[in-house]
């Protein structure tokens, strides 16, 4: 197995813990309520529509028409989103240290985020400016798992797909990056990933 010239990371649940129910779980005790409003209301493919550049108060706005009778658990998504913001996945940034301090080794990053949003991960996070540049979706107005933002990064950084390895939570995002012949890994674990990367002799 020939090692990689250059890892592609995601951000958000393999280097950030972000998660709504840091917010969420106080207004909602009941798990199935707070499912129902994830899936009903704030959903996921509404949060993604922002992290593809839809401005987040225009958003705000328009989900507030369709449900009125939940204006303040609404206006909470955006309006308390530093909350849902957890701390560093330390393991994985071990790693991310590791791989930056590898002489031949490129790193970047691909991360589905708003635009609004991210120069706060930025001011939060130190290792996020230890990355040779990162590929944020909201400021180019697209997302994974749409081709587009896969040759956005592969053009930006003068990477060759073959010779990349790309490594994200989400294998929907892990599939589309497959298809587009990057090699790829779905992440679970800051221990399985380093495993991983030791026996493709990249650690």
């Amino acid at each position: 197995m020939i090692p990689p010239k250059t890892i592609i990371f995601d951000l958000g649940g393999v280097l950030i813990d972000w998660n709504p129910d840091y917010v969420f779980k106080e207004v909602f005790k009941d798990e199935e309520k707070l499912a129902w409003f994830y899936h009903e209301i704030c959903t996921m493919d509404w949060n993604e529509n922002q992290d593809a550049g839809y401005p987040l108060a225009k958003a705000t706005e328009e989900r507030v028409a369709l449900f009125p009778q939940y204006e303040e658990w609404i206006r909470m998504y955006y309006g308390r989103w530093e909350e849902m913001l957890g701390d560093a996945i330390e393991g994985t940034v071990n790693i991310l240290r590791q791989c930056i301090d590898q002489p031949n080794l490129k790193v970047v990053a691909l991360t589905n985020w708003s635009a609004e949003t991210f120069p706060i991960a930025l001011e939060k996070f130190e290792f996020l400016h230890w990355f040779e540049g990162i590929v944020v979706s909201g400021e180019e107005k697209t997302r994974k798992p749409f081709p587009e933002i896969y040759q956005t990064t592969l053009s930006r950084f003068e990477l060759k797909a073959e010779e990349c390895l790309f490594i994200d939570d989400n294998l929907r995002n892990v599939e589309a990056a497959i298809a587009l012949g990057i090699p790829s890994l779905q992440f679970t674990s800051p221990e399985a990933l380093e495993k991983e990367l030791k026996k493709r002799a990249i650690l």
